[in-house]
């Protein structure tokens, strides 16, 4: 039954063409990781344009859909990403769609053009698409129709955060044009956008827990095509995300264990202290020989001192010095030998 479920669900999401981006058409308690670093595959041809990969959700959990360049349903339109929201408990995700102007996709930045706001990537011009080669990998020569401006983004997904709000979210909000974005005409994911979701949902190897973070099909010339020339494999994975449940809760325990490591040293700190104060007094027991000595000289308190001129032996070890200055005798030394009195310095 419960595989049924994941089934139907796992069709609600391929099915998102069909519904609003303003909607949570898929609700997951744990949060999708972080988005992975890798290059952008080439512009294939003239008016192709650049949708980025995200994570998608299915029966075994997140899954990597690769970014790749995709041909538009019309002239003139500009794709803005889908991206996950946290409401109600839960982690949304906000579907992808087709419009005149960018709308809001989260703040997250994807890369190649998509910063947080807006995009970079280029603008339709007269009919057809200029590219902006600051972040827009424009190897085809037969691609003339670009231009230059640097943007003030990363050109790669380093790092990134991947959905917006919850613990460890994005804190953006839309902005006033992003909202008027949101209520022009929006056209789905073409029929190519939703095949490519549906083979990257059956490639066992894009899934979260077999790539941890890191798929070896990262991005892709042309939608749907997994090998060959065109195929980008991540370089790195994004910094594992700790607020992957969103509990603020759990994060508490984490703080309180440094707070039980700084505890910890003070002890053995103290520990070496007093286990050097307690060498001391078992020693002279190994050093009877030398205090039955002083006990037969007690009549003499002058040979008791002298007697430590085997001292020197005991000065390979630190903790024999303390004798001299547990013995009583040792007012005697100090008017006739400086020695003694210079050698316990060295110790204090």
């Amino acid at each position: 039954m419960r595989n049924l479920r994941l089934l139907l669900l796992s069709l609600l999401v391929l099915a998102i063409p069909a519904i609003s981006h303003a909607q949570f058409v898929l609700s997951v308690q744990i949060a999708p990781p972080g988005l992975p670093v890798y290059v952008q595959p080439a512009v294939p041809a003239p008016g192709y344009l650049w949708t980025p990969g995200y994570w998608a959700y299915g029966p075994e959990g997140y899954f990597w859909v690769p970014g790749t360049w995709v041909q538009p349903p019309a002239v003139g339109l500009l794709w803005t990403p889908g991206y996950w929201g946290w409401s109600g408990g839960a982690f949304g995700w906000n579907a992808g769609y087709w419009g005149p102007h960018i709308g809001f996709y989260g703040g997250v930045n994807y890369g190649f053009g998509y910063g947080g706001v807006g995009y970079e990537g280029g603008y339709w011009n007269n009919g057809a698409f200029a590219y902006n080669r600051s972040v827009t990998n424009i190897s085809n020569t037969t691609i003339t129709n670009v231009y230059t401006k640097t943007v003030v983004v990363n050109n790669t997904t380093v790092n990134n955060v991947s959905y917006n709000g919850g613990t460890g979210g994005i804190s953006s909000r839309p902005t006033p044009e992003e909202e008027a974005a949101a209520h022009e005409q929006q056209t789905p994911p073409t029929q190519m956008q939703t095949e490519h979701v549906k083979a990257a949902s059956t490639n066992h190897a894009l899934l979260a827990s077999v790539n941890h973070g890191k798929p070896a099909i990262a991005a892709t010339s042309k939608p749907g095509e997994f090998t060959g020339k065109g195929v980008v494999a991540a370089k790195a994975a994004a910094v594992e995300n700790k607020a992957a449940e969103n509990k603020a809760a759990e994060n508490k325990p984490a703080e309180n264990k440094p707070v039980a490591d700084k505890a910890a040293p003070a002890k053995p700190m103290a520990a070496p202290a007093a286990s050097n104060k307690e060498a001391t007094p078992p020693k002279p027991p190994a050093a009877r020989p030398a205090s039955a000595a002083r006990s037969a000289a007690d009549a003499h308190a002058q040979p008791a001192p002298r007697p430590q001129a085997a001292a020197p032996k005991t000065e390979t070890r630190p903790p024999n010095t303390p004798k001299s200055s547990a013995a009583r005798p040792q007012p005697a030394p100090q008017p006739k030998k400086e020695n003694p009195a210079e050698e316990e310095h060295p110790h204090q």
